[in-house]
C-alpha cells in the first residue's frame, strides 16, 4: 500500500501477438518462432530490469551511508518527473491560497474573539489565559501580516495592541510562551514595520516584567512569572523549570538589549547557557527538566521533542543571530549534534527511513522509537548550520564546498524531512500526528489493528497520539530545504501538506480546527481550538514556501521558535564582553535594581 509513488508514465509494451506492424510477425519461415522469441525475451529482460532498478530505488534497505545517498537521490529524480513543473505564475497562484487561507482564520476570529489569546472557532467564541489576555492570537499573527500585505488587518491589529493591551494584570504567565509568542511578535513586528515605537514600548514592558523570573539563586529562570508584581513562580513539576524553556529565550532577550542599549536582558538570558554548558551532559545531550533551586539538570530523560527541542535550535541560532561572533554556541550545538548521531538515530522498516529516538542518560542503548512531530524542527536545523543561511548553487556556493561534517549533517537533515513528509503522506487524510512510533522489527507491530499500523507503513499511531493541532514543524524544515536547495519536491510536499489542511482542518463557518484524531477520515472530529501557531507558524511558513526567495532571506534573519523572523546584528563588544565571574555579580546588580 506504501510503495512509492508511480513516478512515471509506464513503459508501453508491443503487440506480441495479431500486431500488423510487428516487424517479427513476417519473418522467414523457419525462424518466425525463434525471432519472435528473442524480441519477447529481450523485452521482458529490459522490463524487468527497470522495475528492480525502480524498486530498489524506492525501497531503500542498505545501512551504507553513499548508498542511501545515491538512493535518495533516485527517489528525487523520479519525484521530479512526475509531474510538469509549476511556472513561478502557478506558485506565486499558491502562495495566494495560503494567504486566502490566513485571512479566512483571522476573520472568523475577528468576528468571533476579537482581543482574545485564543480562538474556538467550532462554538465561535474565545479564551484568555490570564484575566484579559495577553493578545496572543493577535500579536503571534503580527507579522504574518505584515508579510502577507493585509495592510489594513495589521492596522487594525497594531491599534488593539496601543490602546488595549496592557501587561499590568493579575495573573501568572509562562515565561517560555509568553517571550516567544508575544514578546517575539513585538520585536518582530518592530521590525519589519520600519521601528515603529508602540511595539517597541509594548516589548520593554513586558519584558521588564518577565524578569522576575530570573530572582534565582542559580540564575536558571522560573518556569512562569506573576505579570503585576513581576514575581517568579516556580513550575508545577516540583518546581523544575523545563530545559527547552529556559533556554528559548535568548534570541528575543539579546535583540531587545541590541535595539535598546540596555544589556539587563542579554546578561540574564545569556547567563542560563553559560550555566548549562559547565553540567553534566551525555555527549553534548541534556535532560528535559532542570533544577532553579540548584541550577543542575534533573531526572534522565533525553528527547528532541516536548521540553527539550529548541534547546538545541536556539544554540546554532544565537551562533548566527550574533554575526558569528559567538563561536561557544556553534561548538555547544556540534557537541549536541554528534550525540544525536551518536544515539538518537534510528532506522525504519519497510522505508529504511532516518528517525530522531528517545533514550534515557542512565540507558542510552536502549533507543525508544517514539518521535514527536516537534523533532521535525531538526531537519531545517540541520540543513541552516551547514548553509549558515545561504542558498546552495553550482558557482559561488555549491555543495561540494561543504565539509565531511557539513556534509554529514546536511545529508541527515534531508532524510529527517523526508521522514517527517512521510508522517503525513503515510495516513489516510494526509496529516500528521502527534506522536508515532516508528517501526523498527516486525515484532512492534503483531497484533496492531489497521486504524493503529496501516499495512506498510513505517510507523504505528498510537490511540492517545493521533491528534493533529496543526503544527509547524515539518512545513517549517520543507521551508529551510527549499530555500537552501532548490529542489522543487519540497514545495510539492508542502502543497500536499496544505492541501490536506484545507480538507479536513477548516471549518465551514470560519477558522481552522486542531483534529482529534487523523487516522481515519470516516472519523474526523473536530477539538475546537486553533492554535496561534498556526497563523504565527504554519501559514507562514507555507506561504514563504511559495513565496520568491528574497523575502526574508536566511542569511539576514532568524527565527524565533514561533517563526518570528529576528535580524541577524553585529553586537557591540560592551555585549560580547563577560565578566570574569562568569557574569553572576553582573546578573545579580541587574536583578536587585528590578
Amino acid at each position: 500500500m506504501f510503495a512509492r509513488r508511480d513516478q512515471g508514465g509506464g513503459i508501453p509494451l508491443h503487440q506480441l501477438r495479431g500486431d500488423s506492424d510487428d516487424k517479427y510477425s513476417k519473418a522467414p519461415f523457419g525462424t518466425r518462432s525463434q525471432s519472435r522469441f528473442r524480441f519477447r525475451f529481450r523485452h521482458i529482460f529490459i522490463i524487468l530490469c527497470i522495475v528492480a532498478l525502480m524498486y530498489v530505488a524506492l525501497r531503500p534497505s542498505s545501512s551504507d551511508d553513499e548508498t542511501r545517498g545515491s538512493l535518495s537521490a533516485l527517489r528525487s529524480q523520479f519525484q521530479r518527473n512526475r509531474k510538469k513543473p509549476l511556472s513561478p505564475e502557478q506558485w506565486s497562484e499558491r502562495k495566494d491560497k495560503v494567504k486566502a487561507a490566513f485571512k479566512y482564520a483571522w476573520d472568523a476570529y475577528r468576528r468571533d474573539a476579537w482581543g482574545k489569546d485564543e480562538y474556538h472557532p467550532v462554538s465561535k467564541r474565545g479564551t484568555n489565559m490570564i484575566n484579559n489576555g495577553q493578545g496572543f492570537t493577535i500579536v503571534d499573527s503580527l507579522d504574518t501580516m505584515l508579510l502577507m500585505g493585509l495592510k489594513d488587518e495589521f492596522e487594525e491589529a497594531k491599534a488593539w495592541v496601543r490602546d488595549e493591551l496592557n501587561f499590568h494584570q493579575d495573573g501568572e504567565v509562562n515565561l517560555f510562551e509568553t517571550t516567544i509568542r508575544v514578546l517575539g511578535g513585538l520585536l518582530s513586528a518592530y521590525d519589519l514595520s520600519g521601528h515603529d515605537s508602540v511595539f517597541l514600548t509594548k516589548a520593554v514592558d513586558l519584558a521588564d516584567r518577565l524578569m522576575g523570573a530570573f530572582k534565582t539563586d542559580s540564575g536558571i529562570p522560573y518556569a512562569s512569572v506573576h505579570l503585576e508584581s513581576g514575581r517568579g513562580v516556580p513550575g508545577h513539576e516540583g518546581g523544575k523549570s523545563t530545559t527547552s524553556e529556559v533556554s528559548t529565550i535568548q534570541l528575543e532577550f539579546k535583540y531587545l538589549s541590541y535595539i535598546t542599549g540596555d544589556d539587563k536582558y542579554w546578561r540574564v538570558a545569556e547567563n542560563v547557557i553559560m550555566k548549562m554548558k559547565d553540567l553534566d551532559t551525555l555527549d553534548g545531550l541534556v535532560p528535559i527538566f532542570i533544577n532553579p533551586y540548584s541550577g543542575e539538570f534533573s531526572g534522565d530523560e533525553i528527547r528532541l521533542g516536548s521540553r527539550g527541542d529548541s534547546y538545541y535550535e536556539y544554540l546554532i541560532k544565537q551562533y548566527l543571530q550574533t554575526s558569528k561572533t559567538e563561536p561557544v554556541y556553534k561548538e555547544m550545538y556540534d557537541h549536541a549534534i554528534a550525540g544525536v548521531k551518536k544515539h538518537l538515530i534510528g532506522r525504519t522498516i519497510p522505508s529504511n527511513l532516518l528517525f530522531i529516538g528517545e533514550i534515557h542518560k542512565s540507558s542510552p542503548a536502549n533507543l525508544s522509537p517514539k518521535m514527536d512531530h516537534l523533532v521535525c524542527f531538526l531537519g531545517g536545523t540541520m540543513a541552516l548550520s551547514s548553509t549558515e543561511g545561504k542558498t546552495l548553487n553550482s558557482t559561488t556556493f555549491p555543495r561540494s564546498s561543504f565539509s565531511r561534517l557539513e556534509e554529514e549533517d546536511f545529508r541527515i537533515g534531508e532524510e529527517i524531512t523526508e521522514s517527517c513528509y512521510e508522517m503525513y503522506r503515510q495516513t489516510e487524510t494526509g496529516l500528521a500526528a502527534e506522536i508515532v512510533y516508528w517501526v523498527k522489527d516486525k515484532e512492534q507491530i503483531a497484533g496492531r489493528s489497521e486504524t493503529e499500523h496501516r499495512p506498510g507503513s513505517d510507523f504505528i499511531i498510537n490511540n492517545r497520539d493521533g491528534h493533529n493541532w496543526l503544527r509547524p514543524e515539518a512545513v517549517e524544515s520543507l521551508f529551510y530545504m527549499w530555500r537552501f536547495t532548490g529542489d522543487v519536491k519540497y514545495r510539492e510536499w508542502g502543497w500536499e501538506i496544505f492541501e490536506a489542511i484545507e480538507k479536513y482542518s477548516k471549518v465551514a463557518s470560519g477558522g481552522y480546527s486542531s483534529i482529534h484524531d487523523i487516522r481515519r477520515k470516516d472519523n474526523i472530529a473536530f477539538s475546537d481550538k486553533m492554535e496561534t501557531f498556526f497563523l504565527a507558524e504554519t501559514l507562514k511558513y507555507l506561504y514563504l514556501l511559495f513565496a520568491p526567495n528574497d523575502v526574508l532571506p536566511l542569511d539576514k534573519y532568524v527565527f524565533n521558535t514561533e517563526a518570528h523572523p529576528l535580524p541577524i546584528f553585529v553586537p557591540p563588544r560592551n555585549l560580547l564582553e563577560r565578566p570574569k565571574d562568569g557574569g553572576h555579580q553582573k546578573r545579580d546588580a541587574v536583578l536587585k535594581n528590578q
